[in-house]
């Protein structure tokens, strides 16, 4: 397997921290190569400048294999600053390139670190609402599905960063069905599920109880998971959202597909708050986040925990491994 690629995300956050403390956890198991300013590392930190992936795998179990760029001046934590958010976007950019195989480098994945959006808006104009929008751009990918995941569940939001009033505007039978089969085939050819059972969460308290809590779920949620079902697909539904988190339900699906942000996200959270993975789905590579931010607060303090990103790291490198490569978009 080709190392994986992380790009470096804010220097002025916590990145560089987890990504040191990630190649001290994994440099003997799981090669990867950091993408980004060396000098941005926490002090100490044994790094050697690499050429090509070849040369990253071959360092990474003596020093964190490092694709040197200049951003100019020195990070300050805890501060963004207006001039590395051109460097920081063009980090993302040849990790997806190299992902893609178009470049002479060649990477099984990409992971990155956390982002400051708004300091990538004032310090270069950045015209995405976050990563995972600029990563389908760089593909010519029209649709991607944003998955949340640790070791009990995968769950995926249908709507994600919308007020709770628009959902039921956004949510429509078009959205839901692109994003079954989005996930359905994301899990067939970038897990290695050959049959996935997908769980499809009511919009409304207790699944809409037969119309008495909303009419969603008779109206068009139920016959649009029939005729998919139809197709071929597994899919159980819709579920009450209040019971199908606790341990015995989880054992009867592969991935939950919520309605909304929080309904997917709090079950995640509430089982491993520190191990989550974001995960982007429908994208023609592998593509894996910490499941948290640049923690502007802590940064250079060293107290940043690393169990996200070995994580989003060890679920890169699974996905890798179970990848099919003449099937890897969404198809």
């Amino acid at each position: 397997m080709n190392p994986l690629a992380v790009s470096c995300g804010e220097p002025a956050g916590i990145g560089p921290e987890i990504a040191a403390k990630a190649w001290h956890a994994l440099k003997e198991t799981l090669p990867f190569f950091y993408i980004g300013d060396p000098r941005h590392l926490p002090e100490g930190t044994p790094y050697g400048v690499v050429k090509s992936s070849a040369e990253a795998a071959q360092t990474c179990a003596e020093a964190l294999p490092v694709m040197a760029m200049d951003f100019g001046p020195a990070a300050s934590p805890g501060q963004a600053q207006a001039a590395h958010a051109p460097h920081v976007i063009e980090a993302i950019r040849l990790g997806a390139r190299m992902a893609m195989a178009a470049s002479g480098w060649q990477a099984s994945g990409l992971v990155t670190a956390p982002i400051n959006k708004a300091a990538l808006i004032k310090g270069a104009g950045f015209a995405y609402p976050g990563h995972t929008e600029f990563l389908a751009h760089l593909a010519g990918v029209d649709h991607v599905v944003m998955m949340l995941a640790c070791a009990a569940l995968r769950a995926v939001p249908a709507t994600i960063h919308i007020p709770l009033s628009d959902v039921p505007q956004v949510l429509t039978p078009a959205l839901l069905e692109r994003v079954i089969r989005i996930t359905d085939h994301a899990l067939r050819h970038q897990f290695g599920i050959s049959a996935p059972r997908l769980a499809i969460a009511g919009l409304n308290p207790h699944a809409g109880e037969e119309g008495l809590m909303g009419t969603e779920e008779l109206e068009w949620i139920a016959p649009l998971l029939e005729h998919l079902r139809g197709d071929g697909l597994e899919l159980t539904g819709p579920m009450p959202a209040d019971t199908m988190f606790h341990a015995q339900a989880r054992e009867g699906y592969d991935v939950a597909i919520a309605m909304y942000h929080d309904q997917a996200l709090i079950p995640v959270k509430t089982l491993d708050f520190s191990g989550g993975v974001n995960v982007t789905l429908g994208l023609p590579f592998i593509r894996t986040s910490p499941d948290h931010g640049t923690a502007f607060n802590i940064a250079g303090t060293g107290k940043a925990e690393a169990t996200s990103m070995i994580a989003a790291l060890k679920m890169a490198a699974q996905m890798a491994k179970s990848t099919q490569p003449e099937q890897n978009g969404a198809g």
